[in-house]
């Protein structure tokens, strides 16, 4: 089985930094499935491939029990694909080798780790086997923003009219962090097999759930993707359904207190978009980006005032984006609305030099997603590195969070916040990101204000300091 990774990013190269395999020398890995290779058939600034070979021994794998789950059948143990089909054991092999570049870090290049890269993957004798595989391979991978080339293997090539195998090579194109390419690979390959090789234990939901973050709970086949990938187990599938739809919704809220406020009471999210746009056109912004971006809401208010000739929406998120881009309909878009506005996949704690020297960066509800230890990363990358000419950032009052019945006292708005500041503590954050980097920072409130408590929004506004 032959999977290919190659990349055509400025000074290539650097794929094996990300990778942690020298490019000058092949290296074999033994593995709970066979031997893996890894070698670079081609390495230079421009192009840079890097090849995996996986070696199963099929009666290695027979005399294993972990690999015996799924098989009932004595036969099947014996005469079946796993020495030829990228199916799960390949994915096994990419989970267990490139380990460290699927959880996204690199000590040597942390920008490059967070970066989207222009990508080719290639993967020989896929199986896309079952009743529901019409278009299944492009339905897999097309919403996380692949271009999708696949090539039918015949049963015979001396017999075309024995027609085709249920295998196909596999091309993928796209820009894709490498982190997210590798995680889609291993959740997809024993999806489109549906006949994982191996016993399903307690921690798959684990496994599907850490691999799948960031893009599997807006997938629109994740329901078929659950249920593959954890081999029809009933229990399981139910239990990670559960956990998934709870995350689908807590990303459509704007967050779990606004959903208790009093009937008649505005809307919270539009209000801190209008005050977004106010404290853009009090700095006279006209080129922004919205880091953090989501699916576009405030991207669409942008996009609709002409003030604003050049907007960038960045997120983490490749399916977010692409959610994004339908809220903005940029499909349908002129040549001209898609220079104006950009969609990119990006990291609000790297460097990013395409969001440099802008008029403004919005970071809405972004900064409390944040470990606190994250924050310094932060305010490099955004005040140091890409140093706009004015930054806004809003965030949760937790002052006020006492306004909300429903909300119990310690807990936060929303499930995935890190942290709440009250104005105080947001006030020590803010001017101290100021003082260090050479801003000014103004104060707002965002929603109705309660005398005591202040408003359920937080907003700093803050200026380059002019000299």
């Amino acid at each position: 089985m032959l999977v290919t990774v190659t990349s055509t990013a400025p000074a290539a190269s650097n794929l094996s930094h990300l990778l942690r395999k020298h490019p000058d020398r092949a290296q074999a890995f033994p593995l709970s499935v066979g031997t893996a290779h890894v070698f670079y058939p081609e390495v230079s600034d421009e192009r840079c491939t890097v090849a995996l070979v996986l070696e199963v021994d099929p009666i290695g794998l027979v005399r294993d029990k972990r690999f015996r789950g799924n098989d009932a059948a004595a036969l099947a143990r014996y005469v079946n694909d796993r020495p030829y089909a990228s199916s799960s054991m390949v994915a096994v092999a990419l989970g267990q080798v490139f380990r460290t570049a699927m959880n996204g870090t690199s000590e040597s290049f942390p920008e490059l780790a967070a970066s989207a890269l222009p990508l080719e993957i290639t993967v020989a004798a896929v199986p896309a086997r079952g009743r529901d595989t019409a278009g299944l391979v492009t339905r897999l991978f097309e919403p996380l923003g692949w271009s999708v080339a696949e090539t039918p293997i015949p049963l015979d090539p001396e017999f075309p009219e024995w027609g085709d195998s249920v295998y196909v090579d596999l091309v993928l194109r796209g820009e894709v962090r490498l982190s997210n390419a590798l995680r889609h690979l291993y959740v997809l390959l024993p999806v489109l097999d549906d006949a994982k090789h191996y016993w399903v234990s307690d921690d798959e939901i684990g496994k599907l759930l850490r691999a799948g973050e960031g893009w599997l709970p807006d997938h629109p086949e994740r329901e078929l993707i659950t249920r593959r990938y954890l081999a029809h187990q009933r229990s399981m599938v139910d239990e990670a359904t559960a956990l998934l739809s709870a995350d689908t919704r807590l990303n459509d809220l704007d967050d779990l207190a606004e959903q208790s406020e009093q009937s008649g009471t505005a809307p919270l999210a539009p209000q801190r978009a209008e005050a977004v746009l106010t404290a853009l056109h009090d700095v006279g912004a006209h080129s922004v980006a919205d880091v953090g971006c989501g699916e576009g809401a405030l991207l669409k208010r942008l996009s609709a005032n002409a003030a604003f000739t050049t907007i960038i929406g960045c997120d983490v998120s490749t399916s977010v984006l692409v959610r994004a881009a339908r809220t903005l309909n940029l499909r349908e878009a002129s040549d001209k609305q898609r220079e104006r506005v950009q969609l990119m996949q990006s990291s609000v704690t790297y460097q990013d030099d395409r969001i440099a020297g802008l008029d403004a960066i919005v970071l809405m509800e972004v900064i409390e997603h944040l470990d606190l230890e994250r924050l310094p990363a932060l305010e490099s990358a955004v005040f140091g590195a890409a140093a706009p000419g004015a930054v806004i950032v809003t965030t949760p009052n937790a002052d006020f969070n006492a306004r909300y019945e429903s909300l119990r006292a310690g807990s936060f708005r929303h499930r995935d916040h890190r942290f709440e500041w009250s104005r105080t503590e947001f006030d020590a954050w803010a001017t101290g990101v100021a003082a260090r980097r050479g801003y000014t920072v103004e104060y707002r409130t965002v929603g109705d204000v309660d005398v005591e408590l202040g408003s359920p929004t937080q907003l700093a506004l803050f200026r380059k300091a002019t000299h």
